[in-house]
């Protein structure tokens, strides 16, 4: 039997993703994704990336190859191309112009704005949180007394229905908020707060980016777990335990994706 304690190989990743891993390894790489945040990541992004690979060119794939790009055809026209060296050179000559092409498609400016996102929004989050979070009487701007006002205020100047996750699973009470500037406009910004005074926030604000799984960011004391749904992008950020940081993510994340994306009222 196949031990489901192993550690994942990036091959086993890939083989579980295009649906060719051994029967046996399935729920020990389904394991080992549920306790690795990143391979998680790692593997929603491969997908959707394979995904708009598929609906861009899903087509193009399934039409017939023209007789002038036959490989048989072109080394029966000439003799030379029987040489080995030719033919690996033509190969690598096509594949080449393959990768160059995809690397304009919008496949892949999808990928490289993902990142840029990401990279982007965690940054800011990280830097609110830093600056906010060590505040004893001013940490926000309205407090969770108010969170009715709180709420209805902070969509209104984002510009979309916010909807503030119940973080207690997790030993944390909303202190409040405020409204920040943001990297695609305004942002919002909640504060929470456990037992001991530990504090976690909650930013986010409006993106372009592909809808992507949770994806972590270690800046030092502050950690920080990002993901992006329905045009929303959301940062969770804290000190201490990677696994603390994660757990509050996935508390909100579970209430937050559920969420369908409405345009706030005047």
């Amino acid at each position: 039997m196949t031990d489901r304690t192993l550690p994942v190989t990036e091959d086993e990743l890939h083989a579980y993703l295009d649906g060719e891993l051994p029967g046996d390894r399935i729920a020990g790489v389904e394991a080992w994704l549920a306790a690795h945040p990143d391979d998680m990541a790692k593997v929603a992004a491969w997908r959707a990336q394979s995904d708009a690979i598929r609906a861009r060119y899903g087509s193009v794939a399934d039409e017939t190859v023209p007789t002038r790009f036959d490989l048989d055809q072109m080394m029966k026209a000439d003799r030379s191309w029987r040489k080995p060296a030719a033919a690996a050179a033509v190969i690598a000559f096509v594949l080449g112009g393959a990768l160059g092409w995809f690397a304009h498609t919008p496949v892949m400016s999808a990928v490289n704005q993902n990142t840029k996102g990401f990279e982007t929004f965690t940054t800011e989050a990280v830097e609110a949180y830093k600056l906010y979070v060590v505040e004893v009487r001013h940490p926000v701007e309205v407090t969770a007394n108010d969170a009715e006002h709180l709420v209805q205020w902070l969509s209104k100047r984002v510009g979309y229905q916010l909807s503030v996750p119940n973080l207690d699973k997790v030993g944390l009470k909303l202190v409040g908020g405020r409204l920040l500037p943001g990297p695609t406009g305004a942002a919002a910004f909640f504060m929470y707060e456990n037992a001991t005074g530990e504090r976690y926030t909650l930013y986010s604000g409006r993106s372009n980016a592909p809808a992507t799984a949770l994806r972590y960011a270690d800046n030092g004391p502050a950690k920080a777990v990002y993901w992006v749904t329905n045009d929303v992008a959301y940062v969770i950020s804290g000190q201490g335990d990677r696994k603390n940081v994660h757990d509050v993510a996935v508390a909100a994340y579970e209430q937050l994706d559920s969420k369908m994306l409405r345009p706030s009222g005047g």
